[in-house]
Parts: structure tokens; sequence; C-alpha cells
């Protein structure tokens, strides 16, 4: 039974998924520690809770218990529909279960626990109506164009393909959407996730999450296409020549050249001429890099040469063909842009990991990643449960962040940077949306009993 049978039944149920190895730097030892000692769950709360804090009188203090969660427990039993009353409900059910993963799903129409007491259809439903529009990107699927790694293993050679998917991804949600409230977290793995907190992203409907969704494809192809990206048209659309001109062109030409040296050998040069329509033109470079095989030039060398090979000729035969146009643009989003996994944003119902939840295969941290200087975040740096237990055992951790040395602990940094740059500009906006509301609901009140 596939994960997605499991979730589409809707009961708590055994994964059918053989068990994962269990690596040095995770054990549920150090699980027991890490959410006894270190996991925000105040921090968790505040977020999801989105101001409704009781403390106002617009607030519904009911909010935070429709909200779904789910757990991975060992031996993969997954229960699904979980929901917490507060914070300290929340808290004594991931210590009392210690959860290899934790999933946070959408907030339903009534307490997620109490779901067989209402109907599916009709009146009266269990439904979801709110859930922040999620992205998941995954280095596994740039599988074809990586040739230092492949499958779940990652380097610090191909991770700046999930930098410029950052890059792009939230230039355009903060440029082109106009949303501001954008958590990036680290999978723990091979990949990031995003959540975008604005109300009204939180608010949209599943055909709404389609259409954004589709505005990002662009990568359309299968490994059984040469072709994978079709860049229609005489000009790029301004959202795909921003992606272009700002990151993935300097990108495409500066490091992925250096590490990939994506036309150094016969195989991997032979994979882009696939990518050109016109057989001519293949034959002509085909038949200068057969030539050249034997070059004294590195690697890097020959692949920036032959880089610059096909630009020249592509060049010059531009207007031979009207496919001709946009190959080389094309050539470099097969090859950088961000590969989405767009099914994870269309539907409101589908669960994405917690932040700071741990990884049950590498033992890391699902820590944020500041968009903004993402050139800087290494996934092989980030910590793993048995340093955080070596440090708390070392008396080292602070997790205060109010104290000074917070940000010299392995997590203290992290969590800092999602109270300081996430969590607290996102709050004041919620209050000051629920201030807003329950104003003009007062004002209606007073409307209604005037004469």
């Amino acid at each position: 039974m596939t994960r997605e049978e499991i979730e589409n039944n809707g009961e708590d149920m055994m994964i059918d998924d053989p068990k994962p190895k269990i690596e040095n730097d995770f054990n549920v030892h150090y699980l027991r520690i890490y959410y006894g000692n270190l996991f925000p769950y105040t921090d968790i709360h505040k977020w999801l809770s989105y101001g409704h804090d009781g403390k106002h009188p617009g607030c519904d203090e009911y909010y935070f218990g429709r909200r779904e969660f789910s757990f991975t427990l060992e031996n993969d039993v997954y229960l699904r529909y979980k929901s917490f009353k507060n914070a300290s409900v929340m808290e004594d059910a991931i210590k009392s279960n210690f959860p290899y993963k934790i999933d946070i799903g959408a907030v339903y129409s009534v307490d997620p626990d109490k779901r067989h007491a209402y109907a599916h259809s009709g009146t009266n439903l269990f439904t979801p109506v709110e859930r922040e529009l999620v992205f998941d990107i995954d280095i596994t699927d740039y599988d074809d164009v990586r040739y230092c790694c492949s499958g779940a293993d990652v380097c610090s050679k191909c991770w700046p393909l999930m930098t410029v998917a950052i890059k792009v991804i939230d230039t355009s949600l903060r440029e082109d959407f106009g949303f501001k409230h954008i958590l990036w977290v680290f999978s723990g793995r091979r990949g990031v996730h995003c959540w975008v907190c604005d109300a009204k992203a939180r608010r949209l409907t599943n055909e709404q999450r389609s259409a954004v969704a589709e505005y990002f494809r662009v990568y359309k192809g299968n490994e059984n296409n040469a072709k994978k990206v079709d860049l229609m048209g005489h000009s790029l659309h301004p959202f795909l020549a921003r992606s272009y001109v700002d990151f993935l062109k300097n990108f495409f030409e500066g490091e992925l050249q250096a590490t990939q040296s994506i036309f150094s050998s016969k195989e991997k040069y032979e994979k882009i001429l696939g990518m050109i329509t016109d057989e001519d033109i293949q034959s002509d470079l085909r038949g200068k890099w057969e030539n050249s095989a034997r070059s004294s030039l590195s690697e890097e060398a020959t692949s920036r040469l032959r880089w610059e090979q096909l630009k020249k000729t592509l060049q010059s035969k531009k207007n031979k063909a009207l496919s001709l146009r946009t190959c080389v643009e094309e050539i470099v989003f097969t090859f950088t842009y961000p590969r989405i996994d767009l099914e994870v944003s269309k539907q409101m119902n589908h669960l994405l990991k917690a932040p700071f939840c741990v990884h049950p295969k590498t033992g890391r941290v699902c820590v944020p990643i500041d968009p903004n200087n993402c050139d800087e975040f290494d996934p092989l740096a980030v910590p793993t449960l048995s340093q955080l237990i070596e440090e708390i055992n070392s008396g080292g951790l602070r997790m205060d962040v109010d104290d000074d040395d917070s940000d010299r602990s392995l997590l203290g940094k992290s969590i800092k940077f999602f109270r300081s740059s996430f969590l607290e500009p996102l709050l004041k906006s919620c209050k000051e949306e629920i201030e807003s509301s329950y104003k003009t609901k007062i004002a209606k009140t007073k409307d209604s009993f005037s004469w």
C-alpha cells in the first residue's frame, strides 16, 4: 500500500514500507532527550496559532485545536489526524510518543480527532479550511543533471542547485505574488521545504493553489524525453526572464560548469545535443567535440569551451528555425530551474514535515534557512542529534535566546532566526488583522442596532 493510499484511507495504521535503517546519529534515546529538552514547543505553537492566543476578544480560541498533525513512530507506525488543544498538550503528546517524524497538515472545520462525528459531504462537513501554501523541492529530482551524487546523497557540489531554487521561488513569491511571511526549512537530508504563511496564502482554495503551482511549471519532461523544457514564443515570460538573468544564467556558466563539467565527456554532451532540434547543428558540434577528445584542457575548461561553441553556433543559426531562438535558455533552465513537486502545493490536506523535527536517516534537525543568506547554508554542517547530546553533556547548551551566548549553541542560532526574522513579524501582522476584523465586526453590530 502506498503512502497516498494510506492518507486517502484516512485512518491510523501501519505503513507497509520497510523500516528505515537507524544511523549512528539517530536513535530513540537521543530522540527522547531532544524532545525532552530542545524542541521549541512554544515557538511552534505560536506560529501555528497565528495570533489566536486567547488574549484578544476577536481570537478564535479553538483555532490551534483544529490543526492536524501526524506522527510516524518506531517501526513505521503512522498516526494521522492528531490534534492538540494547546502547546502543553502538544508537548506531552510528543514527549510520550517521541515520533521519528512529525508532519503538519491543514486547519479543519472541526477538531480532526472528532472527525468521525461529522459528515464528509453535504452539510456539517469535516473539511480543510486553511493551510499554508507549501512547496517541496528534492535534490533527487536533479539526478539527470548532477554527476557528483545520486539518490539521497548530497554534497557541496550539487547542493547549490537547492540554493538557486530558493532564490528563484522566494523572489517570485515576494515580487510576483506579494507574499511576505515565508519560511524556508531544510528537510534534514536532501531538499528544502517552503511555507508561505500570509493570511491570503493560507486561505487559498485548492484551485487557486493549483494555479500558483502551475505558474512555476517549466520542467515538463520525463526520463524518456531528450528535451524537457520548451520555452515557446519569441521572448520569455517576465518571471522566467528575471530568473534567467538574475540567477540561472550566471549559476549555469559559473558554478555549475566548475563543479559538474557538463560538457566534458561524450555521455554528458550527447544529453545536451539531444535538446537541439536541428540535426545539422547537432552533427556539426558533435564533430568538433569528438575531434577534440584528446585535448590537454581540464574537464572544466573543456566544458566551458564547448558551451561557448554551442552558444556561438546557435546564435548564428537562430533565424533558421523558431525553436532555436530559445535553445540556449532551454538548456540552462533544464539544468538549473527549480524542480518543484507541484502536487504537494495543490492540495490543502497534504502534510509536510515540521520544522525542527529530526530526519530519521541522518539525525539532522530540520532547521530554517535564511533566503537572504542561503549561499552560506551548508546541509552537512546542520547539527545532528549526537552533536546536540554531546553539547548538552559538555554543559555548553544555552537555549535562552535572550542570553548573549545563544548564538554559540548548535541550535540556538536557528531558533533565534526563526523567532526574530519569521515569527515576530508574522505574529505582528496576524494580531493587526485580528484587531481590524474585530473592529469591523463591532462596527457592523452597532450599525444593525442603529435606528
